[in-house]
């Protein structure tokens, strides 16, 4: 269950225009994901750029990287992406202090 900073976390990684246009290409991709190298081809953004971005998503628990062989796999983490979607809509009535 999400907490007020988990949440702010999650959101704050999803925050820049380059990190939402990744994750929708991964929520795109579907549970087989993509490699840095078909992200990077797609959105045409520099290898240290993207590294940058999927370092963000990933410790926000956003995007799950598996290293398969010389690849690393990146999926978009549905779990979280759906609790995280949710967090402010379940929270939205129930008349408790969050902070």
């Amino acid at each position: 269950m999400l907490n007020v900073k988990l949440a702010a976390k999650g959101y704050a990684s999803i925050g820049s225009e380059s990190r939402l246009a990744l994750l929708l290409l991964l929520v795109q991709a579907g549970s087989s994901g993509m490699t840095i190298s078909e992200i990077g081809s797609e959105l045409k953004m520099p290898p240290s750029t993207l590294a940058h971005h999927l370092k963000q998503l990933v410790t926000a628990g956003m995007v799950i990287q598996e290293k398969q062989g010389r690849e690393v796999m990146n999926t978009a983490h549905f779990d979280n992406l759906e609790e995280l979607g949710n967090f402010l809509l379940l929270e939205c009535c129930k008349n408790e202090k969050l902070i």
